[in-house]
């Protein structure tokens, strides 16, 4: 399994150094957050977050938990996560999903709200996106977007494509099927319940059938909060996640989540 840890508080030199000492504590990957005006929160640019930490870290996987195409023109997004990609030397993944809609830059600047046309968004960005980061001439012609044909240069540094998880509403068909497309699934359950050992293993038992054998392994998300001074805990609340098929902890901390309290989750080092 590997461990990640999301920076939910802190400027943005903050941030980076609590990176830095995310990757000399042992952490796998530092991510952060994609969002443009949610009540006073404080809210920087991923890409400009994420590629400052590129600058300051040599190992740790790097993205945004979670980006929404539906409020980005996807060739912008191809272009912006081409470069981070070859900036940080392939270390990027792109976590995506629909979004929150308390997130005034959806329906306060006239984006899509409903679920279905989000759904068809991000369909279609995810296509745009894997055929410009191929570095090969494309075009692309749907109910959303169309486009003349171009080619980007470079392609991104990661070959066949930069990894893609998807956020998945389990177990429905529609949108575990989109996730098992790509190469990684973040699952959410109905009512904020978090997804259990038995949730996983069933992701995990459907990915190796669904999947072609071929294919490049397929990430499962968890997410939540371990504690900080008390490892046995910690393992022991990953562990069983972990055996389930899990290949990722992101350690998630929304609701206590201050300079202070990332810092000492980050020296205390990943749940292993």
């Amino acid at each position: 399994m590997n461990y990640g840890i999301i920076l939910t508080a802190g400027n943005i030199h903050e941030m980076v150094e609590m990176a830095v000492a995310a990757e000399a504590a042992g952490w796998d990957g530092v991510f952060y957050w994609d969002a443009i005006a949610i009540g006073n929160t404080t809210i920087y640019d991923p890409w400009v977050v994420l590629a400052a930490i590129a600058m300051r870290t040599e190992r740790v996987r790097i993205g945004a938990i979670i980006t929404p195409p539906s409020r980005r023109r996807p060739w912008k997004l191809a272009r912006e996560t081409m470069t981070l990609d070859q900036l940080s030397h392939g270390r990027l993944v792109l976590p995506v999903g629909l979004g929150a809609l308390d997130d005034v830059a959806f329906g306060g600047v006239g984006e899509a709200t409903e679920a279905r046309t989000r759904a068809e968004l991000l369909d279609e960005s995810l296509e745009i996106l894997t055929r410009a980061w191929s570095g090969k001439p494309f075009s692309h012609q749907g109910k959303h977007f169309t486009t003349a044909e171009m080619t980007f240069q470079p392609p991104s540094f990661q070959q066949p494509r930069i990894p893609i998880w998807v956020v998945a509403a389990w177990p429905r068909p529609k949108s575990v099927d989109r996730a098992l497309r790509y190469d990684g699934m973040l699952p959410q359950i109905l009512l904020a319940q978090r997804p259990t050992a038995d949730d996983f293993r069933a992701i995990a038992t459907l990915a190796s059938e669904r999947r072609a054998p071929n294919a490049r392994p397929f990430d499962i998300i968890a997410e939540g909060v371990t504690p900080t001074n008390d490892p046995d805990a910690a393992r022991a609340q990953v562990q069983p996640l972990a055996d389930a098929g899990a290949t990722w902890w992101i350690e998630s901390r929304w609701e206590d989540g201050t300079v202070a309290t990332l810092r000492a989750r980050i020296a205390a080092g990943p749940p292993r």
